[in-house]
């Protein structure tokens, strides 16, 4: 088996982990500051609206030409007198956008650009987009976004429980943010295939937080009635024990969309590329993080907060302190969701080597207690 399948089972069966609830303070103040962040470069710079959504011509030259892009792109300004955007493509030929012109004034800018480029102005290809388009794109975007995320919190909530709904609600929304943010600061063009990707990165979200809570829901099944681990003990476990398949699965997703982004989109030039790529490169990296960084320990917060739950901290750390118990992560040796209290009542935890809580043992090593 390999180190990373050794570690997954290790993780799984609790013989180690990490403590990310105890820690939940940093990973909040890491978002908001990212959050801050993208919502200051969100107001400060704006989003860059490509041409489906302001309106005007795309200009297509004739394959193989000899004429930089910086010097396309000034011969698009001169003759237009507004910004001009110009992307090589791979057969040599030129993509020429020029926004906010119209019919009349698209016919000369094609001539002055046959002219300044010294070709045909027939085999200059000139495409006018209006605005309603894009228009209609977002409007439709902005419905199925809140379509979406009225049927994610009801599917949660009688799936799992509200507080999950809200948990990953606020996961949803912290991944959007921060992918338009990203957008703002670099300055990439949002097109209908930036939509497309917002879109899209939130499914991958989702199912990284639905994976979390899935096992979360059933090692806290008849929780109340043992005494010996607390809510967010067991939320820690549910984290690890499913952390090598997210860091799995987001790994596999990344790895093309970088390399639409970087080799596509940066090596090859290929910039149409970049308006969805980066949505999805960066929407699936803030998707991992918000599941276990965000969500989970956010629903335990909202957990413990319940009588039930209360209580039984205060019986789970009452037992610790009459039994001795000398503290640390006790969510190391946690059992999949079943639990026999007169058996750990029989075998307090101790901690382990590297700190964590392991329970004593008996027989051929097995922990004390059901296990599936």
């Amino acid at each position: 088996m390999s180190k990373l399948g050794t570690l997954g089972a290790r993780l799984h069966h609790g013989e180690v982990g990490y403590d990310f609830i105890k820690n939940r303070k940093i990973w909040y103040g890491i978002s908001i500051l990212i959050t801050i962040t993208a919502i200051v470069g969100l107001s400060v710079r704006g989003l860059h609206m490509g041409i489906e959504f302001q309106g005007g011509a795309v200009f297509t030259t004739p394959k193989n030409m000899t004429v930089s892009v910086a010097t396309a792109e000034g011969y698009a300004e001169d003759a237009s007198g507004h910004d001009a955007i110009v992307q090589q493509l791979g057969d040599g030929s030129m993509r020429i956008q020029v926004a906010g012109i119209d019919t009349k004034t698209s016919d000369g800018i094609k001539d002055q650009l046959a002219k300044d480029l010294k070709v045909d102005g027939e085999r200059i290809n000139a495409e006018l987009v209006g605005p309603s388009w894009g228009e209609q794109i977002a409007n439709k975007a902005w419905q199925g976004l809140g379509i979406f995320m009225f049927l994610v919190v009801i599917y949660l909530a009688i799936a799992f429980e509200w507080r999950m709904a809200v948990a990953a609600f606020v996961a949803l929304i912290h991944d959007i943010t921060i992918t338009v943010g990203i957008y703002a600061l670099v300055g990439f063009e949002v097109t209908p295939g930036t939509v497309i990707g917002l879109l899209t990165i939130l499914g991958y979200s989702l199912y990284d937080t639905v994976v979390v809570f899935d096992s979360l829901k059933e090692q806290t099944r008849d929780i109340t009635k043992q005494t010996r681990w607390t809510y967010s003990e067991i939320a820690n476990r549910s984290i690890n024990s499913t952390l090598v398949r997210s860091i799995n699965t987001t790994v596999v997703a990344l790895l093309p969309v970088g390399g639409l982004l970087f080799i596509g989109g940066g090596v090859l030039g290929a910039g149409m590329l970049n308006d969805i790529s980066l949505s999805l490169f960066v929407g699936l990296a803030a998707g991992a993080y918000s599941s276990i960084f965000i969500a989970t320990p956010l629903v335990a917060d909202l957990k413990e907060l319940e009588p039930s739950m209360k209580s039984l901290k205060k019986r789970v750390l009452a037992k610790r302190a009459q039994g001795g118990a000398t503290g640390g992560t006790q969510d190391a040796a946690v059992a999949d969701g079943d639990y026999d209290d007169e058996a750990e009542d029989a075998a307090p935890a101790v901690v382990g080597p590297r700190g964590q809580a392991a329970s004593r043992t008996r027989g051929r090593g097995r922990p004390s207690g059901k296990r599936r």
